[in-house]
């Protein structure tokens, strides 16, 4: 699958390469491998995985070694067994060993944040809520972080702050209520859906009164989850977020909402084991 249209793909690599190399390079690399010296190495998964950030990994390698040739062995998206060969490698071993670990970071974090998010994913399987990503992601890495999230079976909810009305708490108490802020969001006419989070039933019906088109429900039980599905009937979309986790998200889906938003498939994933081996030198 194609990165995201938007998303800088040479400056990235060129800042992180920056980052790691500094202002003198390997040096033990360069100390310690000739000149012109070439190794063929594998990518390798050391546990089972959803793969993402492929091409971004493979980016690293050509950008210090242009005439490198790189075989990519799965896609973003796929899901792997442990020992699974993600790239075959093969050019200017000084110029790899630079750029490995550029590489492996981005990819075992990325894998990383799409197999927990098909975790999450799987666990709601045939309840037909959808699982959306938020916005708590490390802050410059957004794009990155809700690409993964996607490889992994989510969907994107906002990227920014200007893609989407989402009227929050804070948001109701500078109002003085729900339906003023939904009124006031509504005269602003900008033009985009307008979203309010509740965490009361009786703040359902004046939000709908008021004109949102969406609820989040935040922080709800079970039981009261399905209070507000019966409800609302359909009347407009319904959106469960707080306390979710492996444990909880599939009693929240099962409450008949349409979608479930969890900050953790971003915010906690934990980087996967992905190794790159060098399997001869020639």
């Amino acid at each position: 699958m194609a990165l995201p249209a938007d998303f800088d793909l040479d400056d990235f690599v060129a800042r992180v390469l920056a980052e790691d190399l500094g202002s003198g390079g390997d040096v033990t690399s360069n100390a310690t491998i000739p000149a012109g010296g070439r190794f063929l190495a594998e990518m390798n998964c050391r546990e089972p995985v959803v793969v993402a950030g492929l091409d971004i990994a493979a980016a690293f390698f050509r950008a210090l070694d242009p005439e490198v040739v790189i075989e990519l062995l799965a896609g973003d998206g796929n899901k792997v067994d442990s020992r699974a060969v993600l790239i075959r490698l093969d050019g200017d071993a000084r110029a790899m060993l630079a750029a490995e670990r550029s590489a492996l970071n981005t990819l075992q974090n990325l894998s990383g944040i799409a197999t927990l998010t098909r975790r999450y994913v799987d666990a709601i399987a045939s309840t037909g809520a959808t699982l959306l990503d938020t916005r708590k992601t490390l802050p410059g890495l957004r794009i990155l972080e809700k690409y993964a999230a996607q490889m992994g079976g989510a969907e994107n909810h906002r990227m920014r702050l200007d893609d989407g009305v989402l009227i929050k708490d804070n948001h109701v108490a500078a109002c003085g209520g729900v339906a003023e802020a939904v009124l006031r969001a509504r005269a602003a006419n900008t033009g985009l859906q307008v979203q309010v989070e509740v965490d009361r039933i009786d703040q359902i019906e004046p939000a709908l009164a008021a004109g949102a088109d969406r609820l989040l429900l935040d922080n709800m039980a079970p039981a009261v989850l399905r209070e507000a599905v019966t409800l609302v009937a359909h009347r407009v979309p319904l959106e469960a977020s707080g306390g979710v986790n492996l444990d909880t998200i599939r009693a929240i889906a099962d409450t008949g909402v349409d979608f479930i938003s969890a900050g953790r498939i971003t915010q906690s994933a934990p980087a996967v084991d992905i190794g790159l081996d060098y399997a001869m030198n020639h």
